[in-house]
């Protein structure tokens, strides 16, 4: 009996020892999603995290069999690493590696040559649903700001570099961005690094550099305003940094500086003076307060371009404005309505808006859409100068 009792501790510290001795497998990489950080579409960025620092590889072809290798050596646990897209109208396959983690093969669309679909979602905090986005097959998804909840209930009171929040939020949509090019514009709560609060508190509230925004995600630009161009269909996509107007100057001061004489005024002056055919500009503020500052002259530089698509409201709406139209859109879009006062259509609905380019055609379509994919109001615009 001891004889066995001694075989039997014997045979199972072996399998334990041998057990220990097997190395662990590597998880994979699963976190990965894809922006821009020039204004050339023909540049991405392959973005992911990995559980410890190592060098940054993607791979990456037109079949799963790869051909091409892109990255760097640089020890980090947040990579980004820019590929070439040398060819249009085809499906992209990639995978990257960080040391011993790997992910699985991903695809993206490169960009067409006849038709343009891009999707437009704000106020993410809720986690919705997606699904009927992935079945518009967009070939870029952009924002009307407020990607996520706060920054300060993950990372504590102060953070200004956690990209916590940021993290989760790639991982409540997985196959959305790895496989569509995200560029987003900021809101108020991508940036609150402390409580709010009744009253105006000692501190700043916000990170008006949005120092974790820029640091998770690579964009154009100063990151914190971008534009990025389509050319090819004659389109522009500009980014703004309007939030909390009303509280400019005070502690809960969220946005930069949006007068005559400031840096993205200038900026944006600058910009509509050679205007794409087509400019669609995104902001995270009210536009019946947006466009009457600066005198009017916002209202004004909009004008030349073709619209503006804010997340400020929580609901579905379109205003014209001197002919000029206002979208408002909302993925939690059954909160209290304060409509623009030239309001053509108003919804409490959950939505998202896709945008649709025909090249030959030289139009752009605008749909609100349910998060079921249902349309609520469609618009088609004309190419300017078009017969």
């Amino acid at each position: 009996m001891v004889r066995l009792l001694v075989t039997t501790l014997f045979l199972l510290t072996a399998v334990f020892t041998a057990a220990a001795a097997e190395p662990e497998q590597a998880q994979p990489i699963t976190r990965v999603w894809l922006t821009h950080d020039t204004n050339d579409p023909g540049q991405l960025i392959v973005n992911w995290m990995s559980d410890k620092p190592s060098n940054s590889i993607v791979h990456f072809g037109e079949t799963a069999e790869y051909g091409q290798t892109a990255g760097h050596d640089e020890q980090t646990t947040l990579h980004h690493v820019q590929i070439p897209l040398q060819k249009q109208d085809t499906v992209y396959h990639y995978s990257v590696r960080s040391g011993d983690q790997r992910s699985a093969d991903a695809v993206f669309k490169a960009y067409p040559t006849d038709v343009l679909r891009v999707a437009v979602a704000a106020d993410w905090q809720r986690k919705d649903d997606l699904s009927a986005i992935l079945r518009d097959n967009p070939h870029l998804l952009l924002t009307a700001g407020d990607q996520i909840n706060r920054l300060w209930k993950a990372c504590g009171e102060g953070r200004k570099d956690c990209v916590k929040p940021y993290a989760e939020f790639i991982d409540a949509y997985p196959e959305l961005f790895r496989s569509i090019p995200f560029m987003p514009a900021l809101g108020n709560h991508d940036r609150e690094i402390r409580p709010r609060g009744n009253m105006p508190p000692q501190l700043p509230a916000y990170d008006i550099e949005a120092t974790a925004f820029r640091k998770f995600f690579e964009l154009p630009g100063d990151e914190w305003k971008w534009h990025f161009d389509v050319p090819e269909f004659g389109v522009r996509f500009v980014a703004l940094d309007f939030n909390h107007i009303s509280d400019f100057g005070t502690t809960w001061q969220t946005c930069h500086a949006f007068d005559e004489q400031s840096e993205q005024f200038r900026w944006y002056e600058q910009l509509m003076k050679q205007p794409q055919p087509f400019v669609v500009t995104l902001y995270n503020e009210k536009s019946s307060s947006i466009r009457n500052q600066a005198k009017g002259r916002w209202h004004d530089l909009f004008r030349k371009g073709t619209l503006c698509i804010t997340g400020f409201g929580y609901f579905a709406e379109r205003a014209e404005v001197d002919g000029f139209r206002y979208y408002n859109t909302s993925l939690s879009g059954t909160g209290t309505k304060y409509p623009d006062p030239n309001s053509k259509f108003l919804a409490s609905e959950n939505s998202y808006l896709l945008l649709t380019f025909d090249r030959e055609e030289g139009t752009m379509t605008v749909e609100i859409k349910r998060l079921d994919g249902q349309v609520l109001d469609r618009q088609e615009y004309e190419k300017p100068g078009k017969s």
